[in-house]
């Protein structure tokens, strides 16, 4: 591995080795000392051009208990906002020894410019880029916790394996991704994973809140929360925060009203009921609680919610282990 981009460019193979290495990861976290020494004297550049906390802290505690240095430079009081360009940015981060670059932009397409330009490293001495998110665009390791998550709950006991999933995939298993699908990088980092790994996945939202063209996606679409749930019996249901952020005009362009929204797309105490017993709630976060998710969803005992922020350091610790000290004859892949 090389890079870490997007979940389009991993093969089964790969997300699945990358699940297992957070896996060996997270048993590690578990131990009176969780700090390992394999990225000793790798320095690793936390470059984030917009505001994050919870990704932010997380690659940065991934790195560390990698043994790794961390430099985190925030776009905010830099010299990038007195108008340095993100080559120039790129070409000072090389020249100070960075080894790997976990990179988030509002531009989609930002992490893979710095990855193919040729500003971060040379043939000799390659910088790895991870994407922590780009615009609307992609968030892989985000789609890869949540498939961490899902597998160490649902593999056991729906295909029958033990343990945590080790080496299996998610096929048969169904997940139900709803809300802001138009704004979400996670949404679309996640249907390209959990189609790879073999689930079945549907998006809900209200028509609105659909991309165009998402009928070529690999995955099925509904307007109809209740019907997904109790017909659908998905294994896992995925609440999606509203981005009121990223909605030109307002969310009133897109929904009538927050308790219009909440009552036909939120998670609430009715909705919990009717799902299968085994089935597992699920938010990127930070949650807007009572919009999307009401607040006994978000803290009864099937939600994971906390449980995704501790494998995010597993899995991010992964990622860097096998950019940056995995196997050599994975050189010249970006995935």
């Amino acid at each position: 591995m090389r890079h870490l981009l997007s979940t389009d460019e991993l093969s089964l193979e790969e997300a699945i080795l990358v699940l297992d290495t957070a896996a060996q990861m997270a048993a590690t976290q578990s131990r009176e000392i969780k700090k390992l020494p394999t990225l000793r004297g790798r320095t690793v550049v936390n470059l984030f051009f917009e505001d994050s906390t919870r990704t932010r802290i997380s690659f940065e505690t991934a790195a560390k208990r990698l043994s790794a240095d961390v430099i985190n430079f925030s776009a905010k009081g830099s010299s990038v906002s007195k108008g340095e360009s993100l080559k120039d940015t790129a070409l000072t981060l090389h020249a100070m020894g960075a080894d790997a670059v976990v990179v988030r932009h509002w531009a989609s397409g930002a992490p893979h410019q710095l990855a193919h330009s040729g500003w971060l490293g040379s043939a000799d001495n390659p910088v790895a880029v991870l994407n922590a998110g780009d615009g609307t665009h992609q968030h892989p390791t985000q789609a890869l916790l949540d498939a961490f998550t899902i597998r160490r709950h649902l593999v056991g006991r729906v295909g029958g394996a033990g343990g945590d999933g080790v080496g299996r995939d998610l096929a048969g298993l169904k997940v139900a991704v709803v809300g802001d699908v138009l704004h979400s990088r996670v949404a679309r980092s996640n249907v390209r994973l959990l189609r790879t790994l073999g689930a079945q996945v549907t998006l809900v939202a209200p028509p609105t809140l659909l991309p165009v063209g998402v009928e070529t996606w690999p995955c099925t679409t509904s307007y109809d929360l209740d019907e997904t749930l109790a017909h659908g019996q998905p294994d896992a249901v995925m609440m999606l925060r509203v981005q009121r952020e990223r909605m030109s005009g307002g969310a009133g362009a897109f929904f009538p009203s927050p308790l219009e929204y909440s009552r036909r797309y939120g998670l609430d105490h009715r909705r919990l009921a009717m799902l299968p017993a085994h089935t597992v709630v699920m938010h990127p976060g930070p949650m807007n609680r009572g919009l999307e998710i009401s607040a006994e969803a978000a803290d009864s005992p099937r939600s994971v919610i906390v449980e995704q922020v501790a494998n995010g350091v597993a899995v991010r610790m992964a990622a860097l282990y096998l950019l940056l000290a995995g196997d050599s004859s994975a050189e010249g892949s970006s995935i």
